[in-house]
């Protein structure tokens, strides 16, 4: 904004300048009082607005912002989260704590304890929540978890490796289905499973033909604040989504916990970036939320990405906005501050044209000295340096 304004503001002024001088100059064949006017024209033209008040504002904001938990890592996606008008929330650790419990885990053959084991195997050494659930479930029952080879990563998937000879894959139900594993009378199970809002996971056997070991069943809260967060940010007319990369009952049901009427759900890290890009293509401004690693991708698509510090490191890289504490209710404090941010340099751009139109026109005619500019000028400046500063007595709602 201030660039734009800049772009016009300096050439208009160098030219009155310019024109004082010329006019005074030939029309009167005073040179020495040309001079004197047009350096007053210069003089009581500096843009106190542009280049002190934006920069002040920028830094009062976001210093205010960061005493409130709010990390804005530079002035450019503060200027752009105060026209966001599409927040897309990631579920697993955003709007849900990220804290997910095995609530069940049954086999296909009826030996459930192997099931657990082989999965806890699979998972073992994985840094997402699920696979530290099937972990410390594992081990609170006493089980011996047996050595895994070869594990990798799936991206959007699931897990690979080899347990005491088998080629075993863990992961959603479009990995399963991928790999045509018929998952048998414990399809009914996940359906209720998903409808109450829990997560499935499946272990399948790939060593001689695709065959299904069991299901595993994730339960997660909703963040205590993620309802009354969604509903503030649709009271300042922001259209919510939920993107998920987990089911779509899971999903659903998480939403309209939370109060969002917008599901994407079974959405690989690809696909939610293409999605973001998608919403963005159709004019609208689209900050994205998420603390995972799939979420990097669409953290970077949007126009303004905001990660949870409680994730891990490769979203917060990724995003503008960090927030510190893993409340949802902070997005719509960033978007406030950036509002009233994006406003403080309005004004002070409002007033230090306002103070031109009134003092270039005196100084052109000679009826302000230099030194009167000046003084001016240096009062011009303070006046809107205050209202900068004015930022920070902000507080925002988020406790």
């Amino acid at each position: 904004m201030v660039d734009r304004v800049s772009a016009i503001f300096v050439p208009i002024v160098i030219a009155l300048a310019a024109m004082t001088l010329l006019g005074w100059g030939l029309a009167g064949g005073n040179w020495e009082a040309a001079i004197l006017n047009a350096v007053a024209v210069l003089v009581i033209a500096c843009p106190c607005a542009l280049g002190l008040a934006t920069p002040t504002a920028l830094m009062a904001g976001t210093g205010v912002a960061a005493r409130h938990g709010i990390l804005i890592k530079d002035a450019e996606a503060l200027e752009i989260a105060h026209d966001v008008t599409i927040v897309a929330f990631d579920k697993t650790g955003t709007l849900t704590e990220g804290k997910p419990e095995l609530v069940l885990h049954r086999a296909a053959n009826g030996d459930h304890d192997t099931l657990l084991a082989l999965s806890a195997a699979v998972q073992a050494g994985s840094e997402h929540p699920l696979g530290r659930a099937v972990v410390a479930a594992a081990l609170q029952r006493g089980l011996s978890v047996p050595k895994a080879d070869d594990t990798r990563a799936i991206a959007g998937r699931g897990m690979a490796a080899r347990v005491a000879g088998r080629d075993l894959r863990l992961g959603s139900w479009r990995y399963i289905d991928e790999l045509g594993v018929d998952l048998g009378p414990l399809k009914s199970l996940a359906d209720e499973l998903q409808a109450d809002g829990n997560t499935v996971s499946w272990l399948a056997d790939l060593t001689h033909e695709p065959t299904l070991i069991g299901l595993l069943g994730f339960g997660d809260r909703l963040r205590p604040s993620a309802a009354a967060a969604i509903h503030k940010l649709q009271a300042l007319n922001i259209r919510t989504l939920l993107v998920s990369g987990d089911n779509a009952g899971s999903a659903a049901a998480v939403a309209r916990l939370a109060g969002i009427t917008e599901v994407h759900a079974e959405l690989l890290p690809d696909a939610k970036a293409a999605l973001i890009a998608e919403l963005r293509s159709k004019g609208a401004r689209v900050a994205m939320v998420g603390d995972g690693i799939n979420d990097a991708p669409a953290l970077a698509a949007a126009d303004v990405g905001i990660a949870m510090a409680s994730g891990t490191d490769v979203p917060m890289h990724a995003a503008g906005i960090t927030l510190m504490r893993a409340d949802p209710a902070l997005v719509a404090d960033a978007i406030d501050i950036s509002r009233r941010t994006s406003a403080k340099i309005r004004q002070n751009l409002f007033w230090a044209m306002a103070y031109n139109v009134v003092g270039i026109p005196l100084a052109a005619f000679g009826l302000l000295s230099p030194v009167i500019a000046g003084a001016a000028m240096a009062f011009s400046s303070v006046s809107v340096v205050t209202n900068a500063l004015m930022l920070r007595r902000w507080k925002g709602q988020a406790r």
